[in-house]
């Protein structure tokens, strides 16, 4: 089936032809939540591959993280794609007319997310530093994340992305009426998301007249006065529509491999190529479902107090760090507030096996905790080739995985996701893993996916 290509605009937005479960799929056995979660908690994998046993299943497409560098890498790569083949040969996935799709999920923490399911032009797309187009990172892309998932899509026949990328949409013009005429189109599936996900619905849309006005809403936020006036920018900066809150790395690898295909493609080719085309899920910051979480960091296989001490060495100059020692976590968090509000310090709790504590940074170079945390963690890890580090999710992961012997867990606080949009707009990417839109349970579950072959 081939994608529509009659709804052109300018904003990098493209219509796409889906693949669904066929309706003999057990969907609650079929998604499952995106593979750089629970990357440190391989029980939890162990239990979705309980649940989902034999049964067709997006965990047979995708490549836990939990997993890398186990020494079957490259099977389990030929295992996922040979997998995508036989999904779609044996009609397990059915393409779909071009249409878009609307999202609702609910979770343990929120009744509503709302969610609009696009494809997005990758020409518009660049995760540099110092990216000025219509699609940008909000964090630093690791480049040596890329490779495995690279080794996947660049052979693969099918996409199945986690990738979540939002708009600043204040005014609720995009996605938000779609809510208030459900009735007026399909329900394509409406079921509950294993391991504590949620419930999620999903509606499809296919006819012009309601895409046409989705595209002329996002079109209004890419007024250069409005956008101008919206930051309060006064000076004329590239307009920035939409910024990848989850799945950076994902977009990130969607591209890398339309670049490496574009060069053997002619001018005609490349126009309309499926894999020019990166399938997301979009939401507005504004939505009261969404909310930023703290990404935090355990460090593993390390002297603890070695660590605090290099830390304190390491900020000389006008920056100085010490420690302040703490019987318990949560007299490091009450200990934290009395530090309310102070722009020349940053403070992080942290736990360990035998030491719990806080970290004051006085005078720092980054504006944020987390920018001065990884600045540290960064150098360390260069000179420490034994440590490793992980990014987790919730303070009782944190708290567990930190205490064990030669870990230690730093907390770190949230960010405002109204700032979002204007600090990538004036200073560029946040330091990698900075927010979480919500906890991992929250994130994307697979569900559907695209031909990019």
């Amino acid at each position: 089936m081939k994608e529509s290509n009659k709804f052109q605009n300018k904003i990098g937005v493209h219509v796409p032809s889906l693949l669904l479960p066929a309706k003999n799929v057990d969907m609650c056995k079929w998604s499952v939540v995106a593979c750089d979660q629970y990357t440190s908690q391989p029980d939890y994998w162990k239990e979705v591959e309980k649940i989902v046993g034999s049964n067709p299943s997006t965990l047979h497409l995708i490549f836990p993280e939990v997993y890398l560098g186990k020494g079957d890498d490259d099977e389990r790569i030929d295992k996922i794609n040979h997998c995508m083949e036989e999904y779609i040969k044996n009609g397990t996935l059915v393409e779909h007319e071009p249409a878009l799709i609307y999202v609702e999920r609910k979770t343990s923490h929120t009744e509503s997310r709302k969610g609009l399911i696009i494809a997005v032009d990758l020409e518009c797309y660049d995760y540099e530093k110092g990216s000025c187009t219509l699609i940008r990172a909000t964090e630093g892309t690791v480049l040596d994340r890329l490779p495995p998932r690279i080794k996947i899509r660049q052979n693969a026949p099918i996409e199945l992305p986690h990738i979540m990328l939002l708009i600043d949409d204040p005014d609720k013009t995009v996605i938000e009426p779609l809510s208030e005429k459900l009735d007026k189109f399909e329900k394509i599936y409406d079921f509950d998301l294993m391991m504590n996900g949620g419930h999620i619905k999903g509606y499809k849309i296919d006819d012009e007249d309601t895409i046409k006005s989705i595209l002329d809403a996002l079109e209004k936020l890419t007024d250069p006065d409005n956008f101008r006036s919206r930051y309060e920018l006064d000076s004329c900066r590239d307009v920035l529509l939409f910024a990848a809150g989850d799945g950076n790395h994902s977009l990130a690898t969607a591209k890398a491999c339309w670049e490496s295909l574009k060069t053997g493609l002619s001018p005609e080719e490349r126009e309309n190529h499926p894999a020019r085309f990166a399938l997301v899920e979009l939401v507005n910051v504004h939505d009261e479902g969404l909310v930023f979480e703290p990404i935090h960091r355990v460090v593993f296989n390390v002297d603890v107090n070695n660590m605090l001490e290099k830390l304190t060495e390491y900020f000389t100059g006008t920056s100085k760090a010490y420690w302040i020692d703490c019987s318990s976590e949560e007299q490091a968090f009450e200990e934290a507030k009395k530090f309310p509000g102070q722009p020349d310090k940053h403070v992080i709790p942290f736990t360990s096996k035998d030491i719990k504590g806080l970290i004051v940074v006085e005078n720092p170079v980054h504006n944020i905790e987390v920018g001065t945390l990884q600045s540290f963690l960064d150098e360390y890890l260069k000179d420490h080739a034994s440590a490793r580090i992980d990014y987790i999710h919730g303070y009782d992961v944190v708290e567990r995985l930190g205490s064990m012997d030669s870990n230690i867990g730093f907390y770190l606080p949230p960010m405002d996701k109204k700032d979002l949009f204007k600090t990538v707009i004036l200073d560029g990417v946040l330091p990698r893993k900075t927010f979480s839109m919500g906890e991992a349970e929250e994130k994307r579950f697979y569900l559907e996916c695209r031909k990019i072959r």
